[in-house]
Formats: C-alpha cells, sequence, structure tokens
C-alpha cells in the first residue's frame, strides 16, 4: 500500500451549505500527480478531518478522472448527522458505506416470468401459477 502515502490535496468549491436537508454540499477537486487514483473511503475519510465531522456522515460519488490523470472531480455531501444522511440519501448509497442491507429479489427476468404466467390465470389460481412453475423446473 504505497499508494496511500503519496500526497493528494483536495479543493473545494461551489460549496452551499443546505438546511433543509441537513448537509453541505460541494465540488471536491482531487489532485493527485503521482496516483493512478484516490479510493472513495480515502477521500471520505479525509473530508471528515477537514470539515471537522465523523466519517459516516460523508457520502462521496460522481468521481471523473480528467484525461491524463492527475485530477479527479466528483461531488461530496457531509450530513449533519446520522439520522439525517438515513433519511435523504439513496438507499443504494447507505448500502455502499455499509449503513444498510441490501434488499434481496428475484432477479429481472424471474420477475418477468412470473409476471407473464400469473397473466395466463385468473383469481386466486395466480398464487398457485407461480409457485407451480418453480416445481416444474426441479
Amino acid at each position: 500500500m504505497a499508494d496511500r502515502e503519496q500526497p493528494v490535496t483536495l479543493r473545494t468549491r461551489k460549496f452551499i451549505r443546505n438546511p433543509l436537508l441537513g448537509r453541505k454540499q460541494m465540488v471536491v477537486d482531487v489532485l493527485h500527480p503521482s496516483r493512478p487514483n484516490v479510493s472513495k473511503d480515502e477521500l471520505r475519510s479525509k473530508l471528515a478531518e477537514l470539515y471537522k465531522s465523523s466519517k459516516d456522515t460523508v457520502s462521496v460519488f460522481g468521481f471523473r478522472t480528467q484525461y491524463g490523470g492527475g485530477k479527479s472531480t466528483g461531488f461530496a455531501l457531509i450530513y449533519d448527522s446520522g439520522e439525517a444522511m438515513k433519511k435523504f440519501e439513496p438507499h443504494y448509497r447507505l448500502v455502499r458505506y455499509g449503513q444498510a442491507t441490501k434488499v434481496e429479489k428475484a432477479s429481472r427476468q424471474q420477475r418477468k416470468q412470473r409476471k407473464n404466467r400469473a397473466k395466463t390465470v385468473r383469481g386466486t389460481a395466480k398464487n398457485k401459477a407461480a409457485s407451480k412453475d418453480k416445481k416444474k423446473k426441479k
């Protein structure tokens, strides 16, 4: 992990305080001349340190590395509290940060097949049609 010791400079611009959503939001420019890129986890901890908050209340996303490397630009949200983050942050990003669990569901194709099988019958038989095909596949 010699990469983590290389210097990284963070610059924030377009800083906005958003009291309705309980957060600070900004565009983050990351200068990393001797590294290919910087991990979001590392950026979260550096931003938390910079803005005197907890790493658990920082959300970073949308980073793009400039052509030629050395500079990346993305977006950061720093929430006032963990509750505000859980309330306003999209679920997939909470899952990414380990603050929520992913909802497991059948694949898109399986859901569509079940829907179309159920269309062939009427009434209470719809449940049976969906489960009957499961038995048939075995």
